[in-house]
């Protein structure tokens, strides 16, 4: 029974704590906040401690590992003070909002000998599952374009008066706190970003960060690609993965398929488009429209790495990739240039 102690007790908090109640071999020990005294109610309802501060709870013997979910920019510290005490740290998406932070974080648990993981919970979905197999067989044949598509709503109250929005705790906007997830999927899909060119803009908020953003990609494997991610695409729309190549396209819109073709059919495939024809629940214009499922399979994942003492898939090094292409997109919009990573 793992014992599992939240820093953070915003939003996102709570799904975590459905996520470990679900689980059989975890368990929610304690959380804490930054002032908000949110983690009170938190703790009651769970059965948990409400500790003062994250030292606090990092440093207590009734929290075997550490789930990290806090503003994007406020990581790096919990993280570090855990591997200092030797214990283990899943975080939420970004790792961090530099590769310079998270390469910190790394070497902390790299010199205690500590597991670091990252949450994204859409490498979780069953559908990922089947188009990683297809891309493996070389169903598409060479894959030419392969793109994310992220066309989300967040009304000004979303932003007023948070941390959202904000280059010192967000270190970017629909791009670095939304989209994210969609393009560690791609990269996760489709192997290492070569080269890419962005154009990225605040169109339609009042915030420090992106709200807009298209960029086009070339991957090292040659295929070309794209990244779009809005919060300013109302009434807000959902994500989507399109692969496409020689031999097939798979259209991936939420959890679901709405295209699976492929110049060589297998006798399988209507029974993957028949299971997947239905999307889920959506966050395009509700951040917290969404299940605790995936969450609950990536802690489950995490737990099993602790236990059997295997690799986690989604590690600090993996978790670093996506942001290392989001620092190359800022750098195209600030250069006016290519970005060859």
């Amino acid at each position: 029974m793992y014992k599992i102690g939240i820093v953070g007790a915003g939003a996102v908090a709570d799904l975590h704590a459905q996520a470990i109640a679900s689980l059989p071999n975890a368990q929610l020990t304690g959380c804490c906040d930054g002032g908000s005294g949110r983690a009170k109610a938190l703790a009651d309802q769970y059965g948990a401690v409400a500790f003062a501060n994250y030292q606090a709870l990092i440093e207590s013997p009734e929290v075997d590992v550490v789930l990290i979910a806090t503003p994007s920019g406020l990581h790096l510290q919990p993280a570090i003070l855990a591997a200092e005490e030797g214990k283990p740290v899943l975080c939420e998406k970004p790792l961090e909002i530099t590769t310079n932070r998270i390469d910190e974080m790394i070497a902390a648990h790299d010199r205690a000998g500590t597991v670091l993981g990252c949450i994204f919970n859409y490498r979780y979905d069953a559908v990922v599952g089947h188009i990683r197999q297809a891309l493996s067989q070389q169903r598409l044949g060479k894959v030419t374009y392969a793109a994310v598509r992220v066309p989300w709503w967040r009304d000004e109250a979303y932003y007023a008066g948070s941390w959202k929005g904000t280059q010192a705790l967000d270190g970017g906007g629909a791009l670095m706190n939304q989209s994210i997830h969609m393009v560690d999927l791609l990269q996760h899909l489709m192997g290492p970003v070569q080269s890419l060119f962005a154009y990225t803009d605040t169109l339609a908020h009042d915030i420090e960060v992106e709200d807009t953003a298209v960029v086009a990609l070339r991957f090292a494997n040659g295929a070309l690609g794209q990244i779009y991610g809005s919060t300013a695409a109302y009434p807000g729309q959902p994500r989507q993965l399109d692969l496409m190549g020689t031999k097939g396209t798979i259209q991936q819109v939420e959890d679901s398929l709405s295209v699976w073709a492929f110049a060589e059919p297998l006798p399988e495939d209507e029974a993957i488009r028949s299971n997947f024809g239905q999307a889920g629940t959506s966050g395009a214009s509700n951040p917290m429209a969404i299940q605790y499922a995936n969450h609950a399979r990536c802690i489950a994942e995490f737990l099993t790495a602790l236990e059997t003492g295997t690799p986690f898939s989604v590690d600090g090094r993996e978790a670093r990739k996506s942001v290392e292409i989001l620092e190359a997109v800022y750098q195209s919009q600030e250069e006016g240039r290519s970005i060859h990573l």
